[in-house]
């Protein structure tokens, strides 16, 4: 099995080291850079399995980056991890809102951070081929391939975003809590706070462009898919 590729952008040299040495001794190839231009550049070049993305970083910043990543057929795929100096609430549910895939705050130490890759690539893992298919009023989830069309149209979702939209879709009329979703989206060894749930429904539905035709609140408990049938 060939290496997992990793691109660090990170402008705190001393910081970046730490990163890539705990990484590089987990078995990962790692790439770094210590600007966001560069970084982008970077993750074009080497398309990586993962990418880990300082916000605050001198000429173009990681949420910049993050969505520049995030709106490329080419590389929308590549999961990122956010990091970041600031702990607020707004950060976490913008950078999620833009295609994020998780967030973790300075300080962490180098175990959390490598728990959280570990965890992200084995969730990002594409596994045995399967022809799962989820149809329902026009749109299709196509689980072997990683797709979701709507009438005939790719809907560009985040990892995140599918596996949420996925796992609602498997039991329509079911309704999940946040914390149940929380647990199916992002598993118990992230930590990821409850209004990300809100922010990638929200992203789920601005997609679909049904509002919420396909996924609905259940005021008080959380969402459930519809049932059509």
């Amino acid at each position: 099995m060939s290496q997992k590729r990793i691109v660090i952008v990170e402008d705190e040299p001393d910081i970046l080291e730490v990163l890539s040495y705990n990484l590089k001794r987990e078995g990962y190839e790692v790439f770094s850079a210590l600007d966001g231009s560069a970084g982008l550049a970077l993750i074009q070049q080497k398309m990586p399995d993962l990418a880990l993305l300082d916000i605050m970083l001198p000429g173009m910043d990681g949420l910049e980056i993050c969505r520049n990543v995030k709106s490329r057929n080419r590389t929308a795929h590549i999961p990122i991890i956010m990091i970041t100096a600031k702990s607020e609430e707004s950060d976490v549910v913008l950078g999620l809102g833009i295609g994020a895939d998780d967030y973790i705050a300075k300080p962490f130490s180098p175990r959390e951070l490598v728990a959280r890759v570990k965890a992200m690539l084995r969730r990002n893992a594409v596994s045995e081929p399967t022809k799962e298919y989820i149809e329902a009023d026009g749109l299709v989830i196509d689980a072997g391939k990683h797709k979701v069309y709507l009438r005939g149209e790719l809907v560009k979702l985040t990892a995140t975003e599918f596996r949420l939209l996925h796992y609602l879709a498997r039991h329509p009329g079911r309704v999940f809590s946040r914390e149940q979703l929380l647990n199916q989206a992002s598993g118990d060894d992230v930590m990821v706070i409850d209004r990300s749930i809100d922010v990638h429904i929200r992203a789920i539905r601005k997609k679909l462009g049904d509002d919420q035709y396909y996924v609905e609140t259940v005021r008080g408990v959380g969402y459930c898919f519809k049932d059509v049938n």
